[in-house]
């Protein structure tokens, strides 16, 4: 049997960032809590699109917990690096501290 193989994943502030489409999961899914990050719209500069309107949440990752009570924290922030700064105060507070 062999081993499993390791996922490298791009990392934010040491945590890992990753990405579905519109919508971004910030940190380890085997820590207690992540946060989602939702993209809700975008807009053009010059040639390339931004993450216009951002949707956060912190999430607990307890299998048994139903959907709707696993949402800890809820905000919609401008821009995607605010967002992710957001993201990292809330997740390292959680993973610090507890809920």
């Amino acid at each position: 049997m062999s081993e499993p193989k390791e996922m490298n994943f791009p990392t934010y502030k040491g945590k890992p960032l990753v990405r579905s489409g519109d919508v971004l999961y910030y940190g380890d899914m085997k820590d207690p809590y992540v946060c989602r990050l939702e993209i809700k719209s975008k807009r053009k500069v010059q040639d390339m699109e931004i993450a216009d309107k951002v949707f956060i949440q912190l999430m607990s990752t307890d299998p048994t917990v139903h959907t709707r009570k696993q949402i800890i924290k809820s905000s919609e922030k401008n821009g995607l690096y605010l967002a992710l700064d957001i993201a990292d105060a809330w997740l390292s507070r959680a993973l610090t501290e507890g809920v």
